[in-house]
């Protein structure tokens, strides 16, 4: 499969994802001199859809998913692991265990709104717990909270 029809894949799984239940994913952020790294915890049982990014960097993971590579649906288990990811990459992923996702960057910004929107086609509004991400208007709309 190409990878512009894996994009469209991961974007059909996303808009069935924006109708279900968003699940909390902690964040921690860590800067070092031309380095930020953003670390996620995944819990067990997620699935998930990431961004797309711009620009290439690594990915170190640490626990058990199913995640769309370049090379198909990967399982990635029990030891840590790094991933080259490409500009235009869009993941999908299943956690069967609890699993730390890291993304290295190399970038001297250090302001996470600014961070997001040089590294990804996205803001930091959108993304998991931002007051614009789809799942959680969603789910604010579902339980009368705002209007659709």
């Amino acid at each position: 499969m190409n990878n512009l029809a894996l994009l469209d894949k991961v974007n059909e799984l996303e808009k069935t994802m924006c109708e279900m239940e968003q699940r909390e994913c902690p964040v921690w952020h860590f800067f070092a001199p031309g380095l930020y790294a953003r670390q996620m915890l995944i819990l067990k049982h997620t699935c998930l859809t990431g961004v797309v990014h711009k620009t290439e960097h690594l990915c170190i993971i640490s626990g058990d998913i199913e995640v769309t590579t370049d090379n198909g649906v990967r399982r990635i288990k029990d030891q840590q692991r790094i991933l080259v990811s490409k500009p235009g990459t869009k993941r999908a992923g299943f956690t069967r265990e609890d699993t730390i996702w890291t993304t290295v960057h190399a970038t001297t910004t250090t302001d996470l709104d600014a961070l997001v929107e040089e590294l990804t086609e996205s803001t930091n509004a959108e993304l998991l717990g931002g007051s614009k991400n789809k799942q959680f208007l969603l789910n604010q709309a579902k339980r009368g909270l705002i209007k659709e």
